[in-house]
């Protein structure tokens, strides 16, 4: 049997109606060489079921894989989708994410040019409102790596890769419950130029339901703490361990202000010590 190209990897923990939605976006892309495989992370619901529901379900290569127990954890759930893919290629899309119906044709076209990874704009929505990005300035394509140590520029439901890149890389860490993409990308970001099409071609939904990213109320310390430790293994080479100390410092220094302010006077000191260790 022919291989598809692209293995679309849906990681999805309940949310049986946003993940029928998130499957008719892939349904209704006009490149159709592709596989869906759902990464079920032990729903409480019934996944299998829902997706018997959802119109033209037959028409596509469609593999559905259950954990045999809940994580919690994103990247080991993408990774798990990710080790049965077939396709040369993975796209990423969360359950609560939509694609619109080019999306996966303009990437296929322009990372079957010897791109490895490319990514496109978002549409940000917040229940039935739209939230403007006007004031995001960073760079988005070729080096991002400076960019990139700041916060997570790349959205996942945004990205084709290649899948040997992914694999080379070992996919995402499966033991962070947040800024998992994160610090993936910064490994990737590293050493890797980035395309992007300057198109909105997903549209990224927050609204009533739980999503890790709001679940602490801020992630910072979550990146901070995964780029320590990407430092600590000397991950990065010398240019680039520079910046990554530089960053780090200054997160840390922000940080602990943060802390003091809020009266945690010994977090404070903790992430001010690691600031000047960075120096």
């Amino acid at each position: 049997m022919k291989k598809p190209i692209i293995s679309v990897i849906i990681p999805v923990y309940n949310r049986s109606n946003l993940l029928k939605e998130a499957v008719q976006s892939v349904i209704s892309q006009k490149f159709a060489d592709f596989e869906l495989i759902i990464a079920d992370d032990c729903s409480e619901e019934n996944i299998k079921k829902t997706l018997e529901t959802i119109p033209q379900i037959e028409s596509i290569s469609l593999k559905y894989l259950k954990l045999q127990k809940h994580s919690g954890m994103p990247g080991f759930v993408r990774n798990a989708g990710c080790k049965i893919a077939e396709g040369s290629y993975i796209a990423f899309l969360d359950s609560d994410d939509l694609w619109l119906p080019d999306k996966l044709e303009k990437q296929i076209s322009l990372v079957a040019g010897n791109i490895l990874i490319c990514h496109t704009r978002e549409i940000w929505q917040r229940g039935d409102k739209i939230v403007s990005q006007s004031s995001q300035r960073h760079k988005r394509e070729g080096d991002i790596f400076k960019d990139s140590l700041i916060k997570c520029i790349i959205g996942p439901s945004t990205v084709v890769m290649e899948k040997g890149l992914f694999e080379k890389h070992n996919g995402f860490r499966e033991d962070l419950e947040v800024a998992e993409d994160y610090e993936l990308w910064l490994r990737i970001t590293e050493s890797t130029p980035v395309a992007y099409i300057d198109q909105p071609l997903v549209i990224k939904r927050a609204g009533e339901w739980e999503q890790l990213s709001e679940k602490y109320g801020q992630i910072e310390i979550f990146r901070i703490n995964a780029l320590k430790q990407l430092i600590e293994k000397s991950f990065f080479k010398t240019d680039k361990m520079a910046l990554a100390k530089k960053v780090l410092s200054e997160k840390c220094r922000i940080y602990a202000t943060g802390c003091r302010k809020r009266g945690k006077d010994d977090e404070a000191l903790l992430y001010e010590d690691i600031a000047r260790s960075m120096s």
